[in-house]
Formats: structure tokens, C-alpha cells, sequence
């Protein structure tokens, strides 16, 4: 009796390390490619269309203009659709259109740092001053007059390490967009460059204003969401020894097949695919106008400003090649660009309780779902990850399930949009194996 027993525990566990490896090759095997039949891979085609029916009426209720909405069940490409205008001109939005995905560069930035930090060319603690010596001996801010922009300052005490600026614990702000007004008027007043712009600069000459400027908190003991990327795309030039962007286009986007992918736009056809940006007025969507920032910085001007943190243009399914990458463990399509032992560090949580939200931590290129987030319903499963853009773009990326979702917009300023969380929510609910 025990010797069968015996036999059939070893069977059993025999099946399941073959079912491990079964699920494992698929998992790595994901390539996303079109699927056409929902149904196969454990995704309800019905409540798929119930997701049209929220976008079609978001347009109808004017909260946005148009989307482009992708989901990826298993490697494939179960849910691709383009709703509504591409602007205020009337053109329709096109499932190929390209978006300004804004702070969606960040993890590609982060996970640009990563590859470098596999080939042993620097630790995740070292200070950003070994690389980039105007870093050296930062400041903090002790006192501020709001009306000449005069501060007084005081040793910081610690030097800004890179993982530090991976997870936005640096001290740096966000210029224009930062909630802090001191943060604001300062970089505003030494001319730092913290969206999109047309001018010809380089992010040499911007991260080294940056690095004169005082941080609002020692490193290390706050989360405040700020341009450490933007120093991280300027540390990748010096460590690689390529520009930025070309690095980025042969290491990443060419792998990856991420062809629609670049942070400027030189032809023509591409232009035209370009989603302008819009905001309403009295009620209605027009296109957005230059303000602090130009929206057309990706089709015009000097092109020169190859921002780590929000500079990149790309399409849905771009993006979803990207996350895809992630899900399979660091490759795609035969091309590893990362381990799969630094895709889990990249997951791992990084800020610790630094990071406010309950419902998330925050690793070292996105933030991460936790299981007090399981609990809040229609997030995903432990371990989603995501974020988000400027002009209301968003994503998540479930590993276990090996879901992916992606929402497309371009807008600005008050819209009562709903269709991100909702749209998560639905995407979640679909699975249906």
C-alpha cells in the first residue's frame, strides 16, 4: 500500500512539473499576435462588447473624444479597437494613430538603466554623482520667498543614489507640473525644461541646470514624482556611450518590433497618424493650444530634447510589444532584453512606505499591485503592474493572468473621464476560462 502510494505521489508531481514547464515555454513564448478567436484562450467575446459599449457612450457623453483600446490575453491580441475623432477637425481616430504617451517613457527609460546595470556598469546604489559629477554634494531647500523666488539652502547630507532616482525617492521635482509651488518657481526661473518642447536643447544641458537646484527633501526619505528619469536618460548616454535615442531605437524598439516607437517624428505618413491633443471649451472638444509646452514638439522644432520621462510618441499595440516583454519574463520573440531575474528585482517592492498608496508599492519602473489592491476589486491579480500618462493614456499588465490593457487618449484639463478604471475593471472581468 505505501509502495502505490508512493507511485502515484511521484506521478502526481510528475504531472505537475510538466504542466509548470508546459505553462512556463507558453508564458515565454508569447509573441502577441493577432488572435481572431477569443473564445479559445479563455476570454468572453460578449463581454468584450460590453466594453464598446462603455467607450461609445464616454464619447457620446463628451467625458473624451476617442480612444484606442487594446487587450492581449496570452500573447495574442484578443481586443484591438479605434472610437472617435483623432481631433477636433472631425478625423477619425485609426487603431495604428500614434499618441503621446508622455510618462509612459519611464519604464522604458528604467528598464534602458536596468539592461546597462545587467552588464556590470554600475550598482543601483551608487551615487549619480560618480557618473554625472554636477550631482555632487546636493542641497535642500530651507526657505523660500514666493514673491522674487529667493531661497536659502543646506546640505542635504546624502548624495541622490540611481535607485533613487528608479524609484522617485531622488529629492528632484516636476518644475511645472509639481504640486510644490517653490519647486515650480524655481525651475521655472532657471529654465529647466520639464515637458515638451520645441527649442534646441539637449538633456545634457537640461540635467545639469537640474543638478544646481535645490531638492525639496533629503534622498532617500520621500516619494515625490519628479524628473529623475529625465537625469537617467542623460546617465544612459554617458554609460553607453550613444545618444539616448539611439540607444533606445537598437537596444528596445528594434528588438521589439516596436517600429511606430521614437520620440520625434520625421515622415510624413507618420505625421498624419500623429493624435492631436484636445481639451474642451464651453462643452465642446477643440484642439489644444501652446501654452508652457508645445503639444506638437513631437512633429516640429529643433527635435533635440530626448526626455527619459515623457518625451516618447507611440501606438497601443507598440506599447503592448513592450509590456508583453515584462509579462514573458524579459523576451520577446526570440530577443531577451532583459533576465528574468532583473524583471522580477524590477517588480520587487523598491520605495517601501515611501510610496501612499495602499493599494500599491512602487519598483523600480512601475507601480505594483499588492494584496490589500486583490482586495479593492478589478485591479488584477498580486503583481499587476502599471501607469500612465499626461494626456490620459494608461496600462496594466497581469503575470499571471498574462493580460494586458491598454487605453489611448489625448487630453487636457477637466474632462470627468471614467473609461481608465472602468475600462480595467471590464478588461479584468472578461477572462473567462
Amino acid at each position: 500500500m505505501l509502495l502505490k502510494t508512493t507511485l502515484q505521489a511521484k506521478i502526481i508531481l510528475a504531472l505537475l512539473l510538466v504542466a509548470n514547464l508546459v505553462s512556463a515555454q507558453n508564458h515565454s513564448n508569447s509573441t502577441l499576435v493577432q488572435q481572431t478567436s477569443e473564445e479559445e484562450i479563455g476570454i468572453s467575446e460578449e463581454r468584450l462588447e460590453k466594453i464598446d459599449k462603455m467607450i461609445t457612450e464616454a464619447i457620446s457623453d463628451k467625458e473624451i473624444p476617442g480612444a484606442v483600446v487594446l487587450i492581449a490575453k496570452d500573447g495574442q491580441i484578443v481586443y484591438h479597437k479605434n472610437f472617435g475623432k483623432a481631433d477636433a477637425g472631425g478625423k477619425m481616430l485609426k487603431k495604428n494613430d500614434i499618441f503621446r504617451i508622455a510618462s509612459q517613457t519611464k519604464a522604458i527609460t528604467s528598464t534602458a538603466v536596468m539592461m546597462l546595470w545587467e552588464e556590470g556598469k554600475f550598482r543601483l546604489d551608487d551615487p549619480i554623482s560618480k557618473y554625472i559629477p554636477e550631482f555632487k554634494d546636493p542641497q535642500i531647500i530651507t526657505t523660500f520667498n514666493a514673491e522674487d523666488t529667493t531661497y536659502t539652502t543646506k546640505p542635504a547630507g546624502k548624495e541622490i543614489t540611481i535607485r533613487q532616482l528608479l524609484t522617485h525617492t531622488s529629492g528632484l521635482g516636476y518644475g511645472r507640473i509639481d504640486s510644490d509651488e517653490r519647486i515650480q518657481k524655481i525651475y521655472a526661473k532657471a529654465g529647466v525644461v520639464d515637458l515638451y518642447t520645441t527649442k534646441d536643447i539637449n538633456i545634457a544641458q537640461n540635467v545639469k541646470k537640474l543638478a544646481g537646484l535645490p531638492l525639496y527633501a533629503i534622498p532617500g526619505e520621500e516619494w515625490h514624482y519628479g524628473e529623475s528619469l529625465d537625469v537617467l536618460g542623460y546617465f544612459i548616454e554617458k554609460v553607453s556611450g550613444q545618444p539616448f535615442d539611439k540607444f533606445l531605437e537598437e537596444r528596445i524598439f528594434d528588438p521589439l518590433g516596436m517600429q511606430d516607437t521614437q520620440f520625434y517624428i520625421n515622415d510624413a505618413d507618420k505625421n498624419d497618424r500623429l493624435v492631436s491633443v484636445q481639451h474642451k471649451v464651453n462643452g465642446e472638444w477643440q484642439n489644444f493650444p501652446v501654452t508652457f509646452y508645445d503639444p506638437e514638439y513631437p512633429v516640429k522644432g529643433a527635435k533635440s530634447f530626448f526626455s527619459g520621462g515623457a518625451g516618447l510618441t507611440s501606438t497601443a499595440e507598440d506599447y503592448a510589444r513592450f509590456l508583453q516583454m515584462y509579462i514573458n519574463g524579459g523576451e520577446l520573440n526570440g530577443n531577451r532584453i532583459l533576465s528574468r531575474t532583473t524583471v522580477e528585482l524590477i517588480l520587487e517592492d523598491q520605495a517601501k512606505e515611501l510610496y501612499k498608496d495602499q493599494n500599491k508599492d512602487y519598483g523600480l519602473a512601475f507601480s505594483v499591485l499588492n494584496k490589500e489592491g486583490v482586495r479593492t476589486g478589478g485591479l488584477g491579480s498580486e503583481g499587476t503592474f502599471d501607469w500612465g500618462g499626461y494626456f490620459n493614456t494608461q496600462y496594466f499588465a497581469d503575470p499571471k493572468e498574462n493580460l494586458i490593457g491598454i487605453i489611448m487618449k489625448q487630453t487636457q484639463g477637466t474632462t470627468e473621464d471614467e473609461t481608465a478604471w472602468k475600462f480595467r475593471q471590464m478588461a479584468m472581468s472578461s477572462i473567462a476560462d
